[in-house]
């Protein structure tokens, strides 16, 4: 049974490594780990039960693992990220692990460079290796370490959950509890799913985007600009210009499209602290709701609106929204 075993972890690792050895900054540095974990999976694991799993298994392969965080809370904003890499300069991060857990159970890994920025990471992967489960995972990776000499020494036992200081503030400086000025003048750009700049590569990897093909993106876009186009028509009387690929913002203001519709999704009680307003509402911590806000470009800064609009409906979040930009 033991050989039977061996040889079917064999098998699933020749499968799924991506043909590269583990990366130089995971072994001579310290690492971040972000875990995103499908609630709908089986057997029931939330992120922190996944960590504990594959700790063991991330030191035995010769990393440094430090901190762990849940990618979604990490992953709420650009602002949000902002935060975190401020973290993370001072730690002397070097390296990010992503692990996913998919609605199917199975575990995906991912170790990349830590960018240094707000990106946190590139769209280019290192080292990548999928697995059937966390059990698997951390046996492959101990695996791994047996032939790997690593220069990371007094790593951690056990894994740890911090909460960096300073995460919050810094995004809630620039959340504006009012509306933009001139929205009658320039264009609204509307960024449609999947449509991700260089900050949004880290949100592909959460457990419902991870591997989704391009025509599922694009078939989700048509589907949501259709959806959009009767809400806007009924709520917004200015111009407005819809994005199907990511553009530098300097492109963008040429084109005239000075303001960008944000949207971001998670726990209502995370996102109102992120934008610096007072949780009242105790259900708040735990209902995923949609919010809208609006991005100025050329000053950098975040409208949400005078009122908190956000609702588990997106249709329902973006028409309250818009409702909204209408008062003075």
């Amino acid at each position: 049974m033991k050989y039977i075993s061996a040889m079917l972890l064999f098998f699933f690792m020749s499968m799924s490594m991506n043909g590269q050895g583990l990366p130089e900054s995971f072994l001579n540095g310290k690492a971040v780990v972000m875990i995103s974990a499908a609630p709908q999976a089986r057997p029931p694991m939330n992120w922190t039960d996944i960590a504990e799993n594959v700790h063991p298994g991330l030191v035995a392969a010769g990393g440094d693992p430090v901190a762990y965080y849940e990618l979604e809370d990490v992953a709420l904003s650009e602002e949000t990220q902002a935060g975190y890499a401020e973290a993370f300069n001072k730690r002397q991060v070097k390296s990010i692990v992503l692990l996913t857990r998919k609605p199917n159970g199975e575990i995906a890994l991912t170790i990349t460079p830590y960018t240094n920025n707000k990106n946190i990471v590139s769209n280019a992967a290192e080292f990548s290796l999928q697995m059937p489960d966390a059990a698997s995972m951390k046996e492959s990776l101990e695996a791994l370490g047996k032939n790997i000499r690593s220069k990371n020494m007094l790593v951690l036992d056990v894994p740890e959950y911090p909460t960096p200081e300073g995460t919050v503030p810094t995004s809630q400086r620039r959340f504006l509890k009012r509306n933009p000025l001139n929205l009658d003048v320039f264009k609204l750009g509307i960024p449609l799913s999947g449509t991700v700049g260089e900050a949004g590569f880290l949100t592909m990897y959460r457990y419902d985007l991870l591997g989704k093909s391009a025509e599922a993106i694009a078939a989700e876009q048509v589907a949501e600009k259709r959806g959009m186009e009767g809400i806007l028509k009924a709520n917004y009387s200015h111009q407005v210009a819809f994005l199907t690929e990511a553009k530098p913002e300097a492109e963008l203001i040429r084109d005239r499209v000075q303001f960008l519709l944000m949207r971001v999704e998670g726990r209502e009680a995370d996102l109102m602290e992120s934008m610096g307003l007072e949780v009242t509402d105790p259900s708040s911590s735990t209902r995923i709701v949609v919010k809208y806000y609006i991005k100025f470009l050329v000053r950098n800064e975040l409208y949400i609106g005078p009122d908190w609009d956000a609702d588990p409906n997106w249709q329902k979040a973006l028409g309250q929204f818009l409702e909204n930009l209408k008062k003075q």
